[in-house]
């Protein structure tokens, strides 16, 4: 009877084996020894090695074992332990204390299977639980271009990706304004990892979702299956993990979810608006942990690596913008990876709609309406209106071919302060005013400035219009 009795324990093993990862399984299960079972009493003896393992089995898989037991062996089933360990005379002789483990009576009832990433149970079937990495495929290296800002970041995170969990940056914190590139490195990483570890569960989430599952664990008392769940996941994404910082209960359960996956060599990648140490409200105990791989920091893109990611975006999509239009877009969308997409999208849409080319105008239009920064670079659109409505012209009139003093005077002011404020070159801002060449657009300024030296009354003018910009000289 006691080796049919050992033979089902060898089946619960199996069944434990199927919905725990290897190393999980090596660590926690695999030093069990299978004793006796009285049918008498519906309970089970095993022995663990240290009071230890008895105590992470009771605190973080007492819910797999009362189902894998219950299947097995039916239900009631009282699982007691023996733990042995060395103590007594100079610590040669062991030391044996025997407990029982939670009533399966006190534990939650099974959940239903259909439960995707959330809180699911661990053992609603007898096979590993299907896992939707949640990762968007588009976010990838091959599209996440290098440039000075995110080189060392990059080359980091492709270094995890190929090897996830068997380098020296775990966890690997990335930090860095909002629009810089974070969400898109780190999804990068975990693509890479399933593309190289297919059988690797790979997880992104974001914090506040994490912390919508925990609540709701809390509240359907599943929190065991919660913690299970976030614990047999090979590599851990979580992004904005800033929304923690008031949120202690959500802080403590994170921090013994990431123990448990630090200590078996599993991959955590956490991203946030803003370094390990200004994450205030947050324990030390999890801080320190976050420090203890690599923090880098993902900077705003400078012009020239907004240029590629324009460039780029444009040869993957298949669209046609004109390079000085590139380069606009990347000299005012703030150092915004979002900002630059959205402008080239709001681009093409008004170019559809509107049956009209992508070019200069079309584009100051769009950064006008899709980039709100605070003292955004003007436009000529800007400079045109407010110089019109100072002298009480309409634009019609100054792009006209009149030769009228006061229109000429205009266009020859909107000239000298589209050069100015702008960084158009001359024969660009010459054809946006009337259609004229740079050699017009010169001469405008070169009057201009040598008015300004002479005419204090006009410099009142200038200087009057120029404050309407509210931007400073």
């Amino acid at each position: 009877m006691s080796n049919s009795h050992k033979a089902l324990w060898a089946q619960c093993l199996q069944l434990i084996q199927a919905n725990v990862t290897e190393q999980q399984f090596k660590t926690w299960f695999a030093p069990i020894v299978f004793e006796s079972y009285s049918e008498a009493e519906h309970t089970l003896l095993v022995q663990v090695p240290s009071s230890y393992v008895y105590e992470f089995l009771e605190q973080y898989y007492v819910g797999l074992l009362s189902k894998v037991l219950g299947r097995v062996f039916g239900a009631n089933v009282t699982l007691r332990y023996r733990i042995v360990t060395v103590g007594g005379d100079n610590g040669r002789r062991p030391v044996v204390q025997v407990v029982d483990g939670e009533q399966p009576s006190a534990l939650e009832a099974p959940a239903p299977a259909s439960r995707v990433n959330k809180s699911p149970s661990v053992l609603d079937a007898a096979v590993p639980q299907g896992l939707n990495p949640q990762l968007d495929p588009k976010k990838t290296f091959q599209n996440f271009i290098e440039g000075d800002s995110n080189k060392l970041p990059r080359t980091v995170g492709l270094t995890i990706g190929e090897h996830p969990g068997k380098s020296a940056f775990n966890p690997f914190f990335v930090f860095g304004p909002s629009g810089c590139g974070k969400t898109h490195l780190i999804n990068a990483i975990g693509v890479r990892a399933k593309e190289t570890y297919p059988q690797k569960r790979v997880l992104y989430v974001s914090a506040r979702l994490f912390q919508v599952q925990f609540t709701d664990s809390v509240r359907q008392n599943t929190t065991n299956d919660f913690i299970n769940f976030y614990q047999s996941i090979d590599v851990l994404i979580v992004d904005d993990i800033q929304e923690w910082v008031s949120s202690p209960k959500t802080l403590d359960t994170f921090f013994h979810i990431f123990d448990h996956l630090f200590r078996l060599g599993k991959q955590i990648i956490l991203a946030s608006d803003r370094p390990p140490v200004d994450l205030q409200g947050v324990k030390d105990r999890l801080l320190t942990r976050f420090a203890c791989g690599l923090i880098a920091e993902l900077e705003k893109p400078n012009e020239q690596l907004c240029i590629d990611i324009l460039t780029a975006k444009c040869r993957r999509d298949g669209l046609k913008i004109p390079a000085e239009v590139i380069q606009f877009i990347a000299q005012t969308a703030n150092g915004s990876v979002r900002d630059l997409e959205g402008v080239v999208n709001s681009l093409m849409a008004y170019s559809i709609v509107y049956n009209s080319s992508v070019d200069m105008r079309l584009a100051e239009r769009v950064i006008k309406r899709a980039v709100k920064v605070d003292n955004h670079p003007l436009t000529i659109d800007d400079i045109l209106e407010k110089v019109c409505h100072h002298y009480n012209v309409s634009q019609q009139h100054v792009f006209s071919k009149s030769r009228k003093r006061e229109l000429v005077q205009v266009r020859q002011v909107s000239m000298y302060l589209a050069q100015k404020y702008t960084k158009m070159p001359a024969s660009r801002i010459g054809q946006l005013i009337g259609n004229r060449d740079h050699s017009t657009v010169i001469h405008s300024c070169n009057a201009i400035e040598q008015r300004l030296k002479t005419d204090r009354a006009f410099s009142s003018e200038i200087t009057s219009i120029e404050n309407s910009f509210r931007l400073k000289k």
